[in-house]
């Protein structure tokens, strides 16, 4: 087969390579491009794998799902071929975003056919996209490589579901046409920071007098290495941070009745980011009553706070606000207010407050529940 090997010569990219892990560096910077049909003589099973997708203009959802599926052992640092012929197609051992076909056990990952109609699943209902389909069959393995965990690890299962909500089904809903809100209403702005937007960017300008499939390739190589590596960096944030958060929250919440009778106080023993993570428990183990404060050491002060729960995650709304009449008090105003000694403040607002004590900020949520 005819092919060029990518070389890393733009220090951007270069740059790029060097923050991913040593399998998704070596992966991406094996990436061989071709626009000729492949060697049709037979090899063994052992070959060099060939992954197709179309040429011309590039979206997110094949750039993504071409850099994920050169992650797995199947079609690791696979070549890739870009065109639209159905014969150079047929021939290839993957073929994602073109052909008309959804078929994984033939490694088929198109949407764009009538009928399709695949979700991800697990209470997810946004159509995929090709990236979506090479997620939903080869995502747990891929974050199971990448963590050096068993494939049967049930962090691989909770990071496989937690990453396709907060990373990959964006790009299949941009790429269907799928809006964000349900409303009628034109945005009030023009957003195009997104990761589909700063890929779609990357495509050749019409402007530019070579738009030969050399330059087109190097532009989708480029797509690769930014779809790529801001999903690797995704996966570690999830392990390394989204992960220990939703233990600790999880543990909290468990022995939420050992804080207060209500089992509507819950008492942070580690600051970390708690609020989605609560939501997101509460709804999963059916908590009710919901948590109405939440309380955690300020690291710096070394003082204690006391947060209303908000009553969603996009609300300014608290379930519960702390008192009206401690509210934009301080100090000794507010413990003369409040009869508890030691507070520190009441925001104007209600949706937290400060103590100079544990037990002070635990009176506080505690009075807060009965006024």
């Amino acid at each position: 087969m005819f092919a060029t090997r990518i070389r890393w010569q733009n220090p951007l990219l270069l740059q790029t390579l060097t923050r991913l892990s040593p399998m998704a560096a070596a992966a991406a910077a094996a990436t061989r491009f071709s626009s000729s049909s492949p060697n049709p003589n037979p090899v063994s099973d052992n070959r060099r794998r060939v992954v197709g997708t179309h040429n011309g203009s590039f979206h997110c959802d094949e750039a993504l799902g071409c850099f994920m599926i050169r992650l797995t052992d199947k079609f690791s640092a696979a070549d890739v071929v870009r065109s639209r012929d159905p014969q150079v197609l047929d021939a290839l051992d993957a073929v994602l975003d073109v052909g008309g076909v959804y078929d994984p056990s033939r490694d088929r990952y198109d949407h764009h056919q009538k009928g399709f109609d695949q979700v991800f699943g697990h209470g997810f209902n946004t159509k995929l996209s090709s990236a979506g389909l090479v997620y939903k069959h080869y995502g747990m393995e891929i974050i199971a490589k990448e963590l050096q965990l068993d494939v049967g690890h049930p962090d691989v299962l909770r990071l496989y579901i937690a990453i396709y909500k907060s990373f990959v089904e964006a790009i299949d809903a941009i790429d269907n046409g799928i809006n964000q809100y349900d409303t009628d209403q034109p945005p009030k702005y023009v957003s195009n920071t997104n990761l589909s937007s700063r890929v779609s960017r990357l495509n050749l300008n019409w402007m530019d007098p070579d738009q030969s499939s050399e330059k087109e390739n190097a532009a989708f190589e480029k797509a690769m290495t930014l779809a790529g590596s801001e999903f690797l960096e995704d996966v570690h944030y999830h392990a390394k941070s989204w992960l220990p958060a939703r233990t600790i929250v999880n543990e909290c919440l468990a022995s939420r009745g050992n804080i207060d009778p209500s089992g509507e106080i819950m008492v942070l023993n580690r600051f970390c980011p708690w609020k989605l993570h609560l939501f997101e428990l509460e709804e999963e183990l059916k908590i009710a009553p919901p948590i109405k404060y939440v309380l955690y050491q300020d690291d710096r002060s070394k003082q204690w706070r006391v947060q209303a729960v908000a009553k969603s995650p996009d609300s300014f709304e608290s379930r519960r606000p702390l008192p009206l009449p401690w509210r934009g008090l301080r100090d000794e105003d507010l413990s003369k207010e409040s009869g508890i000694p030691g507070c520190v403040f009441v925001h104007m607002s209600g949706f937290i407050g400060g103590n100079q004590s544990y037990d002070g900020a635990l009176a506080m949520a505690k009075a807060a529940l009965t006024i």
